[in-house]
């Protein structure tokens, strides 16, 4: 039998068909822009934390057949690449933007891509930085040809060749950043999770049962509340949850150990361990709740081959309502990065 959670796997299929008027879900290489005259600026993907630009981490298309303006709708998620802002439980260095077009649009035609016949790409109505395909609005003085999202990435892009190339006819590809500002590019695949019969207990269940686990060892120990134990025996209940957790975790994906990516709108995500955001901050465009949308999980990070970033995994929340704005075409949605932490001080 079949879950109500859709499971993505990396994929290779020919380069063509990641471009954005294909709709596709991707990792790698430069964003597949859905709206393309309103891309978010240079300084709203700078990490929070070290004020450098974040590479393209994925995107996930996933439109909502219940709201005509969601016709077509794409989640884009970007990650720091320095190891030092990969903080435990912390996401200021990750951003996530939503972007949405009803069927009849500026951009795409109302009939479905030919998927068998390769066509070119429709290109952005604004300049994007030839290193990392993101809105480039700075020009390089000399050649006058070369776009740049900032200094960072003309720097880069000058050490790459950049600066004997400057006048000529030859042209930096995004390919030749892959491993350095890039991640490898795939497509992603999504199937159905399968699952036992018997499997699973709902989200409430398994509070439930912890609950009663922790009550049965309060009652063996003649201990009245939780605040009565001493240190060291919180810190043994405390290890058994987050094993519990884990195990389960485990268990939830050892069918598909390949998975990177859980997509389950309203669902819950599969977290590998107790510590979960406290608070879902409200859409910030119209202050609806925002509710799970999809989590990326750690076998993604065999992909990327880059030891700089970690994750045990990340969460993405995103406007229940799925509103639009009157003033941006790529809305901040809401990531919670769990880590899993080796309490072992031995």
């Amino acid at each position: 039998m079949c879950s109500s959670v859709d499971l993505g796997f990396i994929e290779s299929i020919e380069p063509w068909l990641l471009y954005s008027n294909y709709f596709p879900s991707k990792v790698g290489g430069t964003p597949s822009w859905l709206e393309l005259g309103n891309i978010p600026c240079a300084k709203d993907l700078l990490c929070d934390s070290c004020n450098e630009p974040c590479s393209f981490l994925c995107q996930v298309y996933a439109p909502l057949e219940e709201k005509p303006n969601c016709f077509h709708r794409t989640l884009f998620v970007f990650v720091c690449l320095n190891a030092s802002c990969y903080e435990p439980n912390q996401n200021r260095n990750i951003k996530v933007f939503r972007s949405q077009l009803p069927l009849r649009n500026a951009y795409y035609d109302c009939n479905p891509p030919n998927e068998e016949e390769p066509a070119d790409p429709i290109k952005s109505s604004v300049p994007l930085c030839v290193v990392c395909g993101c809105r480039g609005q700075q020009l390089c003085s000399k050649c006058k040809k070369a776009n740049y999202c900032g200094v960072v990435h003309q720097r880069i892009d000058w050490k790459n060749g950049h600066k004997t190339q400057c006048g000529t006819s030859e042209e930096t590809t995004p390919a030749s950043f892959i491993g350095s500002v890039l991640f490898p590019e795939s497509g992603i695949v999504i199937e159905p999770e399968e699952m036992d019969s018997q499997e699973k207990l709902s989200e409430e269940e398994k509070e439930k049962k912890q609950m009663q686990e922790y009550t049965k060892m309060v009652e063996e120990r003649n201990i009245g509340e939780l605040s009565e134990l001493s240190e060291n025996e919180f810190d043994q209940y405390s290890e058994q949850v987050e094993d519990k957790h884990f195990a389960e975790f485990k268990k939830r994906t050892a069918n598909e150990p390949q998975q990177i990516l859980r997509y389950h709108r309203g669902g819950v995500p599969l977290w590998l361990s107790p510590k979960i955001p406290e608070e879902i901050p409200p859409c910030e465009e119209c202050g609806s709740r925002r509710v799970f949308e999809f989590q990326i999980m750690p076998q993604l990070l065999n992909h990327l081959k880059n030891d700089n970033i970690d994750w045990g995994t990340l969460a993405i929340y995103s406007c229940e309502q799925s509103c639009d704005s009157t003033t941006r075409s790529y809305m901040r949605e809401f990531v919670y990065k769990q880590d899993v932490i080796n309490t072992d001080q031995s």
